[in-house]
């Protein structure tokens, strides 16, 4: 936001190179944890400056260009998993590594250098102070700015709540799997088609935002998501065909949070920090991630059943869909 998408994305491609050929030559455990640190650093930065590029040139197409930036983020692994997978199998790990590593970090320098913040808007005169709430996109907030309203907490709820559910499907698809007694294709034909449907649905609802509006949308696709997770537990363990069914429909009924989040709140607080401001909502997936893959685990465990842990995050979703109704009150 303050230094512009040139710089940063080529720090960013430095950082992803050298960590990921770096892993190659990991001969500890402490120096493999490092290098993989600095490449998901790198990662973690392409995400949001691109993200917040999206947000602030598309501004009359926030949900879909937001939507097309998540599903090329999570869907790049479509295109180089099986490559990647050939490589190892053909030269070893430390070759593939190098690389791939040298190849991604190349790419991403040569790419930031044709990236840059759209033209200034021209200046306005300054509005008079009014309370935060009725500046909603009215004025760029700063990221403390954001954190005082309390839209941004409610988001950052609905976030926690909706990411949890996809998060725990990701996170226990091979268990689940094993102990319903499913095959191997199964599983397989599950792990093919979801990043499909997660990256459709990225797509899809961010284009169905720009035109529903995002509350609208969020409604609509929050209430079909917890339908989508009850049927996992309710047909998913029939067959092998019924697990990766529910599964693609929970993940197209969930990516939408990826494209969804970033654009309203670019409605809510302005592009001028974009970045920055979704950077700190976007901290609601490492909240979730820990419920829906640890808590989904242990509940599991503890019940052998994962009927609980599918129910509350169907339920979840509900409270989340009923918060977005709202959202704009």
């Amino acid at each position: 936001d303050l230094f512009g998408p040139r710089g940063f994305i080529s720090i960013a491609g430095l950082l992803c190179g050298l960590g990921w050929a770096g892993l190659g030559y990991a001969t500890t455990l402490p120096m493999l944890y490092t290098m993989y640190c600095i490449a998901g650093i790198g990662a973690a930065f392409v995400y949001s400056g691109s993200i917040g590029s999206a947000l602030k040139w598309f501004k009359e197409r926030r949900g879909l260009a937001s939507g097309i930036m998540a599903a090329g983020f999570g869907g790049g692994t479509a295109l180089f998993i099986p490559f990647i997978s050939s490589m190892i199998a053909s030269n070893g790990y430390q070759a593939t590594f190098v690389a791939t590593g040298l190849f991604q970090g190349l790419v991403i320098v040569i790419v930031a250098q044709f990236l840059r913040h759209p033209p200034a808007q021209p200046a306005v005169a300054p509005a008079p102070a009014v309370s935060g709430a009725s500046q909603l996109g009215k004025k760029h907030f700063t990221t403390g700015e954001m954190l005082r309203t309390p839209q941004f907490y409610l988001m950052y709820v609905m976030f926690v709540l909706m990411a949890t559910g996809g998060l725990l499907v990701t996170a226990n698809a091979g268990p689940m799997a094993r102990s319903w007694g499913l095959t191997a294709a199964a599983l397989t034909l599950a792990a093919t088609l979801s990043p499909l449907a997660n990256g459709a649905s990225r797509i899809f609802w961010g284009w169905a935002s720009d035109r529903l509006g995002r509350e609208t949308t969020m409604v609509i696709a929050f209430l079909l998501q917890a339908i989508c997770l009850f049927l996992v537990v309710a047909v998913g363990h029939i067959s092998g065909a019924w697990f990766a069914f529910t599964l693609v429909l929970v993940y197209f009924t969930w990516g939408e949070i990826y494209s969804l989040f970033p654009s309203t709140a670019a409605d809510y607080f302005g592009t001028r920090h974009a970045t920055s401001n979704y950077a700190v909502l976007y901290t609601a997936k490492g909240v979730a991630s820990i419920i829906g893959g640890w808590v989904g685990a242990l509940l599991y465990e503890q019940s052998g059943s994962w009927a609980m842990g599918f129910y509350g995050s169907a339920v979840m979703a509900l409270i989340a869909a009923g918060m977005a109704v709202g959202l704009r009150a």
